[in-house]
């Protein structure tokens, strides 16, 4: 599972990255600063299953800070989209190529309205924040659109002359891109096209099958970046009030110097924190300080948060629609055969059911699964039941 971070240039997208992962991508006051892509973890924050139990946990695969369980999700950060990316313009092709993977994007905009199109520095309030969303859409959907018209008469050929089944070929020619079933069948349903005869969809109806699909396996949510600045408010509401996406206000730089300082020891903040302690004020500089003063009145009053964290939330939670399941050995101790306690913490789809968590720890146990308990209820869970969020389950094996 990989999430794209997106946008044209110098909106803050590495900004946003550094302040996620603390990677240290390279970052600077002008276009195409990303050239290759960055790679890191950043994680969902969610309450840890201990707080309950009243238990000290010792995770493996993820980290408990203060009873709250930080889970890694890899994060990638693209280069700059510009117009016309889509036909090769700026990096679009090897920006496109990059986010094939992704199960869905974040993309960081400029709410203040202080780049153009091409990210070079405007005075606030000189663009509509808006356009950038849509422009972003559309060149995805248009790349997504070559992609098809190159090879769609042997699509529609091997569909209607052949009798292949048009979901299943579909999903067997693109499946470099990411698509599953699931995504063709709803952009199907939503598009209303007939799949028994492709050849005959109009340029109309094949632009709006794309759109859908891209909707369905690319969902985007909105990080509403440079937040702390005074223009960004307004743009913010009216994206709130215009988008049918997820917006979140953020400032990633914000949030940035929040963990650099965390990391420094001089204050005490976590990612998604509404608040922060300083703890050592001779480790902050004059600089520092008065970045601090910003963000507790521009950013933590106005918004209660960075939104950097609640960005990667929403992705996970709202958006792929992922629940957290702990699974362990030992249902009396909550632990592994080690005696970890609460050792791991799975990211499993919304229905995901015990088999599936089975095979999500090792091959070899969902081979041999043969059913799991409930480690709270010492009770056994059915096969084929949905998993809840905060799931605590035993597989049981052969």
């Amino acid at each position: 599972m990989e999430i794209g971070v997106v946008g044209k240039p110098n909106v803050g997208k590495s900004t946003f990255f550094n302040a996620a992962t603390l990677a240290g991508a390279e970052v600077a006051s002008y276009p195409f600063t990303t050239v290759n892509p960055n790679r890191a973890l950043g994680f969902v924050r969610v309450p840890c299953a201990c707080r309950e139990l009243g238990v000290t946990c010792n995770p493996r695969n993820s980290k408990c800070i203060a009873n709250d369980r930080f889970i890694p999700v890899e994060l990638i950060d693209v280069a700059g989209l510009v117009p016309k990316a889509h036909e090769g313009r700026g990096l679009g092709n090897k920006f496109l190529d990059e986010l094939r993977r992704a199960s869905m994007l974040i993309h960081v905009v400029d709410a203040s309205g202080g780049t153009d199109a091409e990210g070079n520095i405007l005075p606030p309030g000189s663009r509509d924040p808006l356009e950038d969303v849509r422009f972003l859409e559309e060149e995805i959907e248009l790349w997504f659109l070559n992609i098809f018209k190159r090879s769609w008469d042997k699509v529609s050929r091997k569909v209607q002359y052949e009798g292949k089944d048009f979901v299943k070929y579909f999903e067997e020619m693109y499946v470099g891109i990411g698509f599953e079933e699931k995504h063709i069948t709803q952009a199907v349903r939503e598009a209303g096209v007939n799949t028994e005869k492709p050849h005959s969809w109009s340029e109309e109806q094949l632009f709006s099958f794309v759109k859908s699909l891209r909707q369905a396996s690319k969902p985007i949510i909105i990080a509403a970046n440079k937040s702390d600045v005074d223009a960004a408010e307004e743009n913010i509401k009216r994206m709130r009030g215009e988008l049918q996406s997820i917006v979140i206000p953020t400032s990633s730089m914000g949030e940035y110097v929040l963990r650099k300082l965390a990391e420094e020891g001089a204050v005490r903040y976590l990612p998604g924190d509404s608040e922060f302690e300083t703890i050592s004020i001779e480790k902050i500089s004059e600089k520092q300080k008065a970045a601090l003063r910003i963000i507790e009145r521009n950013v933590f009053a106005r918004f209660g948060n960075t939104g950097v964290q609640q960005c990667i939330n929403a992705a996970i939670f709202d958006v792929l629609q992922k629940v957290v399941v702990y699974p362990v050995e030992d249902e009396v101790k909550f632990s592994d055969k080690n005696g970890n306690v609460l050792p791991d913490a799975f990211l499993m789809d919304r229905g995901a059911t015990p088999r599936d968590l089975a095979f999500k720890i090792h091959t070899e146990i969902g081979e041999s699964f043969i059913g799991a308990l409930d480690a709270r209820t010492r009770r056994k869970i059915a096969s084929d039941k949905p998993l809840n969020n905060g799931d605590i389950v035993k597989i049981l094996v052969r």
